[in-house]
């Protein structure tokens, strides 16, 4: 079993939170194109939430999803290798070969920083500092950013107490310009982080079309910040692959969650697992997952309220926005009681705010008098927002009345203001909003709450199957906005 896994069951065993069947041992190696999914395969009995399985076949890291286009982007110009006793004895960057003290904090180009993975020992490297993190100067179109372990699947973990720690790319005003990010077999230990937006944020502002930002993280273990990943809106592309988020250590309560991501283009998340949201004792708390990327893409993601650094919150695990597109499968959501009255439902579609610009839409967010919900809504699946459910596990301390709420489009919003206004005057005939589930389990009453259009284990017209095959769905959702 790969060191970074035992790594993940040791932080994880504690709680209790999953159980120990684990249907990714022998998984063939994942192609994000035209990959078979099937129905419940990962899924355990009843009563249990299985953890959301990290790959012990290594994945290649070369692959990406068929979506994101990775052609012609630049070798990173400045490669620094990082020592791990030296550095740990020094308590920061201590280097082989070329170190960063030549480039005066500047960098040009992209950069690679590869940390050495394992100690003198051979155990897997703790850096008792935050990420140093350069200032980005000059030309950045299709400029690369990585930060990585030298042995693939060892991870290497920064921990620290300082409440700045954190990896943040800043660019600002980037324009029409192509930028990667990715993050490999890395851990964030930041318990004093309370200052940074985002244990890692991504703070790459003024993007603009055809610009495009793509950000993989892929094998990290990440816990502080204000949220433990944070992403801004804009024209951004995320990928998440067997990743573990254990929470924020941020004091805004509610405006603060385990991940925050807003108006983006894709979030596309794989075999990774939420908990530990900063929950509160008198006031609301926040998500564990706030994703308001216009397509959401869930394969085997596990969502739990076990509390991190105080006590569970008591929100929605999942708070995603109904704009758009949401496309899951195996979605495996756990509950424990929380500390003031609960909330119902466990993954919220809402609609009062709107997040991204408006061509990531292709048609009105609000209601439209132009537009009434054909007679037959299954017939139209073409032609409305959209979220499908597969395969949706539920374990909870109580029977949930529901698991999926989908709220009700607006009027308008309030001048000045991102805040939707008039859900409450408009009617079911003039919602654009469709969501389906199939084969969801667990200790629930209902699937859906009482509003909307929602259907559990609808029978679809033939022509209508592709909304179940997630490279047709992310191809429909993309091509309506010409990506």
């Amino acid at each position: 079993m790969a060191l970074h896994r035992l790594a993940m069951m040791a932080v994880l065993a504690p709680l209790l939170l999953f159980s120990s069947a684990d249907p990714a041992s022998t998984a063939p190696l994942v192609r994000l194109e035209a990959e078979a999914l099937t129905g419940g395969a990962d899924v355990t009995v009843a009563g249990q939430v299985a953890a959301a399985p990290q790959a012990t076949v290594l994945r290649d890291d070369r692959e990406y999803p068929f979506y994101m286009p990775m052609q012609g982007l630049r070798k990173p110009a400045v490669s620094l290798r990082i020592r791990c006793d030296a550095s740990r004895a020094a308590g920061r960057e201590v280097y082989a070969g070329p170190s960063a003290e030549q480039l005066y904090g500047r960098v040009e180009g992209g950069f690679e920083f590869i940390y050495e993975a394992q100690d003198s020992a051979g155990r897997p490297c703790v850096y008792p500092f935050s990420p140093w993190m350069p200032q980005i100067v000059g030309q950045v179109d299709r400029t690369q950013y990585i930060f990585r372990s030298s042995v693939p699947g060892v991870p290497v973990t920064f921990r620290t107490p300082d409440a700045w720690a954190g990896i943040n790319l800043r660019l600002f005003d980037v324009g029409p310009q192509r930028i990667h990010f990715e993050m490999r077999d890395i851990a964030l230990d930041l318990p004093g982080a309370g200052e940074s937006k985002g244990a890692v944020h991504l703070e790459v502002l003024g993007v603009t079309r055809p610009g495009l930002i793509t950000a993989v993280i892929r094998r990290a273990n990440i816990f502080g910040g204000k949220n433990a990943i944070f992403v801004p809106g804009g024209e951004t592309m995320v990928l998440i692959e067997d990743s573990i988020v254990r929470g924020n250590v941020g004091d805004n309560v509610d405006q603060e969650h385990g991940t925050y991501i807003n108006g983006t283009l894709v979030t596309h998340v794989r075999n990774s697992t939420w908990y530990g949201q900063k929950g509160w004792i008198d006031v609301a708390s926040g998500h564990q997952l706030k994703d308001k990327a216009y397509l959401r893409v869930y394969e085997n993601v596990t969502v739990a309220n076990l509390p991190g650094a105080t006590v569970p919150s008591a929100m929605p695990l999942v708070d995603i926005s109904a704009f758009g597109f949401t496309w899951s499968n195996n979605l495996q959501l756990k509950r424990v009681a929380p500390a003031q009255e609960v909330r119902d439902a466990l993954v919220d579609l809402r609609t009062e705010i709107v997040y991204g610009t408006p061509d990531h839409y292709p048609w009105n967010i609000m209601v439209d008098p132009g537009w009434r919900m054909p007679a037959n809504p299954l017939g139209a699946l073409d032609q409305v927002y959209l979220s499908v459910f597969q395969n949706t596990l539920v374990d909870s301390y109580r029977t949930e009345p529901f698991v999926f709420r989908a709220w009700r489009q607006g009027l308008g919003v309030e001048p000045g203001t991102p805040t939707v206004i008039g859900n409450e005057a408009t009617t079911k005939a003039q919602q654009r909003m469709v969501s389906l589930a199939f084969n969801t389990r667990g200790t629930i009453r209902k699937v859906y709450g009482p509003e909307g259009w929602t259907y559990a284990d609808p029978a679809l017209p033939p022509e209508m199957q592709w909304v179940r095959d997630r490279d047709a769905f992310i191809r429909h959702a993309l091509g309506l906005i010409g990506r």
